[in-house]
């Protein structure tokens, strides 16, 4: 976080009169405190060194601060805007086929720490605890939803349909893009199945698209790739999401959603991303970034799914009808 970056989120949150100075602390110190430790998952034994607290100093101010940047979070995480993006409207491939496609959606795993009898519900695929987060990104990376705290064994699919049943709303006639975790839905756009789809695949393959669910599936990549960028970005932002920590439950939920209001924060006052390039790969090997197949278990997306299938064949036609003729006018 750049130094005026730094002092206007300091000055938000004494505007706002969510933190104030105290006898033997600033503002700054406090957020300093804070950011160190988010930013470098610092111990409170490290915190006290680098700022000569005590103990209890630090961990009441990481509380206050914790608390305070969380009531930014309807302030800073706002819906998508319904106007496409520059992202679509200025790139050949993207454009008629995804203007009404207002961002992304995948669901990634945060480590956590929890009593042994709580045990149970968190222990995803992979058999490690952690809390499944689902989040929304537009194509500025900023994030447009976030629902922390749900247990490491509940499927993405259950949480979105959990979210949209509490208040989580996809724009009249838009829609977001989503892995193959998710039903194909008409607001919910995934890749066709059984048909190459990551970028990588494409590229090992060194051949053209055969078909339009290939061509689809391609380019689908390619645009929904920003919500895998920005969850990379945040957990190379903030070390503290990469493992499970021993702050209370419900702060580790917190965490999670101050660390993305952060993010927000930063894009918004044109901070610098300088692992802008990454991507979440490196936590595939702790946790799972999400689901690779749909259980069928959500009758609210299941009765969509027709709807979906035939939005999704007449993008997909038009693309590669567009795509065909562009390939013999230019021989």
């Amino acid at each position: 976080m750049e130094p005026h970056i730094f002092r206007a989120l300091v000055d938000r949150l004494r505007e706002r009169s969510l933190l104030h100075n105290s006898k033997r602390t600033t503002v700054e110190e406090q957020v300093a405190m804070f950011m160190y430790t988010l930013a470098h998952n610092a111990s409170n034994r490290d915190v006290q060194e680098r700022f000569q607290h005590s103990a209890e100093t630090v961990s009441r101010y990481f509380g206050k601060v914790l608390k305070a940047v969380n009531r930014l979070a309807r302030e800073y995480i706002q819906p998508p805007s319904t106007i496409t993006s520059p992202v679509i409207q200025d790139s050949r491939k993207f454009f008629p086929y995804f203007k009404d496609c207002v961002g992304a959606i995948d669901g990634t795993h945060i480590p956590i720490t929890i009593s042994l009898a709580l045990q149970d519900p968190y222990r995803n695929r992979k058999q490690t605890l952690s809390q499944n987060v689902m989040v929304a990104c537009d194509f500025d990376l900023r994030f447009v939803y976030v629902r922390a705290g749900w247990e490491g064994s509940a499927s993405d699919a259950r949480i979105l349909q959990c979210s949209l049943e509490q208040g989580f709303e996809v724009p009249r006639g838009k829609y977001y893009l989503v892995d193959a975790g998710y039903a194909n839905t008409p607001n919910f756009i995934a890749p066709y199945r059984g048909v190459r789809y990551h970028l990588q695949e494409q590229g090992r393959a060194q051949c053209r698209p055969s078909s339009y669910k290939e061509l689809f599936n391609l380019r689908h990549a390619s645009l929904r790739n920003h919500i895998e960028r920005i969850i990379g970005i945040l957990k190379m932002r903030f070390s503290i999401l990469k493992v499970a920590t021993f702050h209370p439950i419900d702060s580790q939920t917190d965490i999670v959603v101050a660390a993305c209001v952060l993010h927000n924060f930063i894009r918004i006052h044109n901070g610098t991303d300088i692992v802008e390039e990454c991507n979440d790969e490196a936590e595939e090997t702790i946790v799972p970034n999400g689901d690779d197949t749909y259980g069928e278990d959500v009758d609210t997306m299941n009765s969509e799914r027709n709807a979906g299938a035939r939005k999704r064949d007449e993008i997909a036609i038009q693309m590669w009808e567009d795509y065909c003729s562009y390939r013999r006018a230019r021989t």
